[in-house]
């Protein structure tokens, strides 16, 4: 079955960073297109980020030069590195994982739980 955890959420400070961890098992990072979405109370799910098999990424426009996305297919898990977080940030964030790296939601089939992110200011 598979699964994919998410961890390194928490409560930061504005200006501060984060790394987010997506564990995967029974699944293969390398394989697949994986993404970061989140969701803020009251809004819809938005694209964070995303890196394809081929390791090209892309990023939320308002969100380049801050969030990067990587992978380390040892350890098979993807990374989201945050920082200068602002309170606007604040959302569950969630991984997901599909056969083409796309920009919406329905490209991917498999999603984690999420981690909360509060950005406090």
């Amino acid at each position: 079955q598979v699964q994919l955890v998410e961890s390194g959420g928490g409560l930061v400070q504005a200006g501060g960073s984060l790394r987010l961890s997506c564990a995967a098992s029974s699944l293969l990072v390398r394989d697949y297109g994986m993404a970061w979405f989140r969701q803020a109370p009251g809004k819809e799910r938005e694209f964070v980020a995303r890196i394809s098999r081929s390791d090209t990424t892309a990023y939320a426009d308002s969100l380049k030069g801050r969030f990067t996305i990587s992978r380390d297919s040892p350890r098979n898990t993807v990374y989201l590195q945050m920082n200068s977080l602002k309170p606007e940030d604040t959302a569950i964030y969630s991984c997901a994982a599909g056969t083409v790296a796309g920009t919406t939601p329905n490209w991917y089939r498999y999603w984690g739980q999420g981690t909360q992110v509060t950005v406090s200011s």
